[in-house]
């Protein structure tokens, strides 16, 4: 059962008409005392909260009667209903303990995830999923691990892709938050979709608006013809907003608004333009203690994380580290063509007790390295270990960076695969759309009709 807590008789019969037309058992109450009452009756699965019960827009009765609700039942998801005036009220809520706010007027859309979400995570998870389970049930193909950690990530993924909900995902540099964007896409109903991702850390505050929103001929001086931004191209699908922690404050305050209302104006004209979009986050800072330092605006975070995932670092799941080798080694004995490719006992051992600052990205770049630099069909302690202090020789025999040994790996896959797309895409353990992308940003040619 859902309660509604709102002395206004228009909103409370808008809500119910709405709860019920999806199958929601709805109770509604314009009074905080039998709210209390009806609480502690029949525990009701969600709460959706007024903050005013007034003329007064202090907020003050609404957070008093959070407060309560949250000793009688801590568990119960509350969402706040506000408006734009009190966002700040809003977010004092969440600390208090609130899931999510919608504003006046909400989007009906929006608020049914919302609820739908909440709903579920609140649900009793199934006990000792395995990760066979999890793959019958999802499609987790380019996620290797099967620590406890990582399983319940994936629960959590599984259990939320099919819903809109904002998500955060927080992790160290390396870690895979890219990956679980495109899990979390691949596995919701935007799937068919764009997955469109953007690394804020690299769109400087001048040029924001028009690479997010897209510009009009003239909008600006290089203005030659009309562009579409990155929220129109990601329409009907998934938007990956990377390194959010980068964002400046300006950029932070026109973000805010097209999260909060899906609309915005495209640079150089006044039309108004609504978009439909999924909208996950990434970012290797402390957003937090980034709202403390007032680098980032509270509003935002609170509008970006009503799901956030923390991926560990690759030394905090060292069980995982030969699952991973043996997965980048089977991807390379084909891009590579050495069918014998394996890696000791002894080596995986050693591999495991590496600190690995980088986590899984400096793991795939050191197996790759090794690869490269050895001969040999079976990998020992000594080929890995030379590639950490590799000598001036050997680097001479390498791309120089990342990026160059990533072009190579692609390049070599595809012609393994004969310009197969799909094919080489699954021996670089990525998705084809993934792949796709990395096409088109180091301007590799490839045959589109080849798959």
């Amino acid at each position: 059962m859902i309660l509604i807590i709102d002395d206004d008789i228009a909103v409370r019969t808008s809500l119910i008409l709405l709860m019920e037309s999806e199958g929601f058992k709805v109770t509604a109450t314009a009074n905080p005392g039998d709210a209390l009452g009806i609480i502690k009756k029949q525990s009701p699965e969600l709460i959706i909260l007024d903050l005013n019960f007034s003329n007064a827009t202090s907020g003050i009765e609404g957070m008093d009667l959070l407060g309560r609700i949250k000793k009688i039942n801590i568990a119960i998801p509350i969402i706040l209903i506000t408006g734009w005036g009190s966002i700040e009220l809003a977010v004092q809520g969440m600390k208090l303990g609130a899931n999510d706010f919608i504003n006046k007027p909400w989007n009906n859309d929006h608020i049914l995830q919302s609820i739908k979400t909440l709903i579920d995570l609140n649900k009793q998870a199934a006990a000792n999923t395995t990760r066979k389970q999890l793959n019958k049930a999802y499609n987790f193909d380019n996620i290797i691990g099967e620590d406890p950690q990582i399983l319940s990530i994936l629960e959590t993924i599984g259990r939320v892709a099919g819903t809109d909900a904002s998500i955060l995902i927080m992790g160290e540099s390396g870690t895979g938050k890219e990956l679980i964007a495109e899990a979390i896409h691949q596995n919701s109903q935007r799937k068919g979709r764009p997955f469109v991702k953007v690394n804020l850390g690299g769109i400087s505050t001048s040029l924001f608006e028009s690479e997010m929103f897209g510009h009009v001929k003239g909008a600006f001086t290089d203005a030659r013809f009309d562009r579409a931004g990155r929220f129109e191209l990601a329409n009907k699908g998934t938007i990956f907003l990377d390194e959010i922690g980068d964002l400046e404050p300006s950029s932070q305050v026109k973000l805010l608004r097209v999260l909060q209302d899906r609309t915005y104006e495209v640079l150089g004209s006044s039309r108004t333009k609504t978009v439909d979009v999924r909208v996950v986050c990434a970012t290797n800072k402390n957003l937090e203690a980034m709202v403390s330092n007032a680098t980032f605006r509270e509003d935002l975070l609170y509008r970006i994380n009503l799901i956030t995932i923390h991926l560990p670092a690759l030394r905090d799941r060292p069980k995982d580290i030969p699952l991973l080798v043996n997965f980048f080694i089977n991807n390379l004995k084909q891009i590579y063509n050495r069918p014998k490719l394996a890696v000791s006992a002894a080596a995986l051992k050693w591999l495991q007790a590496l600190p690995l600052p980088g986590n899984i990205r400096q793991l795939k770049n050191l197996v790759e390295r090794t690869i490269l630099v050895t001969k040999n069909d079976v990998l020992e302690v000594a080929d890995f270990s030379a590639q950490l202090t590799p000598a001036k020789k050997e680097n001479q025999l390498l791309p120089g960076t990342l990026e160059e040994m990533e072009v190579e790996m692609i390049k070599r896959a595809l012609a393994y695969h004969q310009n197969k797309v799909a094919r080489a895409a699954v021996s670089l353990g990525l998705t084809r759309s993934a792949l796709y992308r990395r096409l088109d940003k180091y301007q590799i040619p490839y045959d589109e009709t080849a798959d």
